[in-house]
Parts: structure tokens; C-alpha cells; sequence
């Protein structure tokens, strides 16, 4: 309990009061957006960021509960107070700080379009008339609606059921992130996909309720630490095939 216990808590109870008195941590986590978070052959929860909760729990020496959401409904399971925090590829954007709050980036991801080698996309205006699936509510969806003007959106209600189209050919073209193209590309080896196009680079950083600072200040402390000494970096590694940035945007 050393991380908790050196911060002072505000008059008005918050989360990181709540979390104390409790005696565990409740995070948010999105298990079908592989590889961030998913199940394994034993349907145990996996991934980047179930890895990174169980690291934040381990050293606030607090058990940890897992709330599952999925990409639309994790600030509403925030802001209703279903969950301390969110830690599901939470990418920060202007939309959403003006609900909630953001710690530091501890990940960074690219939402792209890919597509199989056949399929000729050379800039955004290639995708005008196409069928371009990507999951409801992400980030992703949104730099798919404001850039491919022109594109069917094809909504899916997760990362696991867009892929699952993938796989399955009822969609070939996606607004996603290299991660997700990663994870399809495994059960589509005949016919994988390529990034044709790069639409945004995010960073992704956990979501807390606003005014919620002593609890922001824990975990910014707490992602510089394991930045600093490398476990976040050997996290994310293992699990998205590719090194963090030397130098990650605050």
C-alpha cells in the first residue's frame, strides 16, 4: 500500500479515497480487443492491458476486479461510477477530455486502413464506394467517419467481432489499428491484410473521473516508474510485436 499511502487525501472523498477504504482496485477492461485485452485457452483474461492492471494493482498492493466494457460504453461505465478507472486502449482525444480525465500516455496506437495486397488503396479518396469495417465508438471509428467521406462504415460492436469479419471475408477492409490487423492476420495467412494507410497515431492513457487528481497523480507517477524501468515497455513489446517510442508524449 506504499503508492496509496504517500498521497494525501482532499477534503471531499474521491476515488483514490473510495479505493483505499475498499481494499481493491476495480479497473475497466476491454477483453475483446486483442491484444489488449482478451481470454486464453482456459478463458482467463490476456493482453497488454489486463498485464498493465495486474502491474498497477500488484504495486498499490491491492487485489484487483475486472469490469468488462467494451468500446462504446467505457466512459459511461466510468461515469457511473461501475469502475475506478479505464484501462482499455484508451485512446486521448479532445471529445473525450472534455468528460473525463486522462493520466499520461503509457502505449501509443496507429489507426490505419489495411487491406489484402490485391486490394488497390492509394489514398483516402481510394476508399470512396467501399466497405470499411471498424468497431463502434473507437477512435478508430471516428477518424474513419471525418476522412473516408466517401466509404460504406461498416459498425461492429467490438474488436472480436470486427475481426471475426475480417477472417471471415464478410469484410475486407478495416479502420483499425496494426494490433487488430496483427491478430486477424494469424487466422487469415492465405489473404493478409497490409496497412495501405496511416489516419492518426494516439496515444492511449487511462481514463479517471474528472476531479479525480489524487488518483491521476498516483497513476502518472506510477507509468513513469514503469516506463523508467522498462516493464510497461517489455508489456507492451510482447504483446504488439513492435518497441514503445524512446520518447513518449506526455
Amino acid at each position: 500500500m506504499a503508492l496509496l499511502a504517500s498521497f494525501s487525501i482532499p477534503a471531499w472523498a474521491d476515488t483514490l479515497d473510495d479505493i483505499k477504504k475498499r481494499g481493491k482496485v476495480i479497473v475497466a477492461l476491454d477483453l475483446g480487443s486483442p491484444p489488449f485485452g482478451m481470454f486464453d485457452a482456459k478463458m482467463q483474461p490476456v493482453g497488454s492491458d489486463v498485464e498493465s492492471a495486474r502491474l498497477l494493482a500488484a504495486d498499490l498492493g491491492l487485489p484487483l476486479e475486472i469490469v468488462q466494457v467494451t468500446s462504446p460504453n467505457r466512459v459511461p461505465f466510468l461515469l457511473t461510477g461501475k469502475a475506478d478507472l479505464v484501462m482499455a486502449s484508451f485512446s486521448v482525444n479532445e471529445e473525450r477530455k472534455k468528460v473525463i480525465d486522462f493520466s499520461i500516455p503509457y502505449g501509443v496506437i496507429q489507426v490505419v486502413v489495411a487491406a489484402p495486397k490485391k486490394i488497390d488503396i492509394k489514398d483516402i479518396a481510394s476508399l470512396s464506394g467501399m466497405r470499411l469495417g471498424t468497431t463502434r465508438g473507437s477512435t478508430n471509428d471516428k477518424e474513419a467517419t471525418d476522412q473516408a467521406k466517401g466509404a460504406e462504415i461498416v459498425r461492429y460492436e467490438d474488436d472480436a467481432t470486427l475481426n471475426t469479419a475480417l477472417i471471415s471475408g464478410q469484410v475486407n477492409v478495416m479502420a483499425s489499428s496494426t494490433q487488430v490487423m496483427a491478430t486477424v492476420n494469424e487466422r487469415r495467412k492465405n489473404d493478409p491484410l497490409e496497412v495501405k494507410l496511416v489516419l492518426k497515431t494516439n496515444p492511449y492513457a487511462i481514463g479517471v473521473r474528472k476531479g479525480d487528481d489524487a488518483l491521476r497523480q498516483v497513476l502518472n507517477d506510477w507509468i513513469e516508474k514503469n516506463l523508467a524501468n522498462g516493464k510497461l515497455r517489455a508489456i507492451y513489446a510482447k504483446y504488439n510485436g513492435a518497441e514503445l517510442p524512446t520518447d513518449m508524449p506526455k
